[in-house]
This record gives structure tokens, sequence and C-alpha cells, in this order.
């Protein structure tokens, strides 16, 4: 497995509306980052796509960082034909301001009914230009967790797709602990209990070698 090329995405995405305001969610980019760290262990090389962060660089991943989803999906798409498997924990914005000022709007001047106009949707326009990788998604709901991941990783023709709750107290966003389920198109679903994500992420490395492993050997 020592040659396996992982690409991980973690942290949320910027959409600004000026040079001060932006729309973002809570994402802090813990789980990826472990993600990344667990595969640099497993003797992958590996690259960290990463949004506006506190964490710290991981010695031995190239780390490359972004901020908008635009900026998110260029810089994936220079890396995803060369790599056998991607992992997408970045919890990416759905929408961005449709104009963006290039100066600080004052108060009185903001508009309080912006035009929203969707970001790219990386995921899926990753995993159109699959050949042979790996492909493992990222769910994160506060309700019918399963359902809605199911249909997502149907959606997106993934190979695997990672689910949790973010309303559920002292787990997902900014936590250091997280309860996920892991789902995948044709084998029963993998159901880890609550610990760190540190932990967690081990799991999730040792869940894509297997999914390569059956890939290689043609059995996926």
């Amino acid at each position: 497995m020592k040659k396996i090329k992982c690409l991980v995405t973690a942290g949320a995405t910027r959409e600004y509306f000026d040079p001060v305001r932006f729309i973002s969610n809570p994402s802090t980019g813990k789980m990826g980052w472990f993600v990344a760290e667990a595969a640099k262990n497993a003797g992958w090389d590996v690259v960290l796509v990463m949004g506006p962060s506190q964490l710290p660089a991981i010695d031995g991943v190239r780390t490359i960082g972004v901020v908008s989803a635009q900026d998110m999906l260029r810089a994936c798409l220079k890396e995803f034909d060369d790599c056998h498997v991607l992992i997408m924990s970045a919890a990416v914005s759905d929408v961005r301001p449709k104009f963006v000022a290039a100066q600080k709007v004052k108060k009185g001047d903001i508009d309080l009914n912006p035009q929203l106009e969707r970001t790219p949707d990386i995921l899926l326009e990753l995993s159109k230009r699959k050949r042979n990788q790996v492909v493992i998604g990222f769910a994160a709901e506060t309700t019918d967790v399963e359902n809605y991941a199911k249909a997502k990783m149907a959606e997106k023709k993934l190979d695997a797709i990672v689910a949790n709750d973010v309303s559920a107290k002292g787990v997902g966003f900014a936590s250091d602990f997280n309860k996920i389920s892991i789902y995948f198109p044709n084998a029963a679903a993998f159901f880890p209990p609550l610990d760190t994500k540190k932990n967690l992420a081990s799991a999730i490395v040792d869940c894509a070698a297997g999914l390569i492993e059956k890939k290689r050997a043609g059995k996926a």
C-alpha cells in the first residue's frame, strides 16, 4: 500500500461578499486533518487541500491552502487524475454571493437581500472524472442522516460515504470526537463507536485501503 496517492479535502470554504464579510460554516477541518495524518502514517503519498484553518501543517503531507469552493475545485482538479483515492471531508459552502464588492461595504449600504448562486459541486465534478479511483464522500446532516447519505452516495456514484449527525451534542463540528456511520453501495454499513476523530480517521483510511484492494482485484 506504500505507493498509494491520496487526495484529502478538509475544512470550510469562505464565499466573500466583500473583503471582510463571507458565507461559511463551523467546520474546523479537524476530521480531514486527522484523515490526512492517518493516510501519511499508512505510508501513503498525501495531498491535503485545506480551507482556512488554524491547524498546523502535517510533516510529510503536501498541503494546498484554499479559500473558496472555486479555489478548492481548481486545486482538486490538478491533483485528482494522479490520485488513487479521494477522501472528500471538506465542508464546502453551497452558495456564494453573485456580486462581490471590491471594498468593504458600509453598514448602511449593505444589501439585505443579496443575490446568491450555487458554488460548484466539487465531489460531483470529480466523480464524473473518476477512472479507477476510489472516491469517498462525507455527509454532515441534522436529520434523516442515513437516507440523505445514501442518496448522496448514489447520486455521485461514490465508493463509500461517511455520515454523521452534526446536531448531536459533543460531536461533529469543532469537537475532538465524532460518531460516524460508513455506508457502501454493495456492502453492509460500518458503525464505529463514538471515538476521537484521530481514531476514526484511521478507521476511514482502513476502509479506503480495503476498497482500493478490491478495486485492484477487480471485485469492485
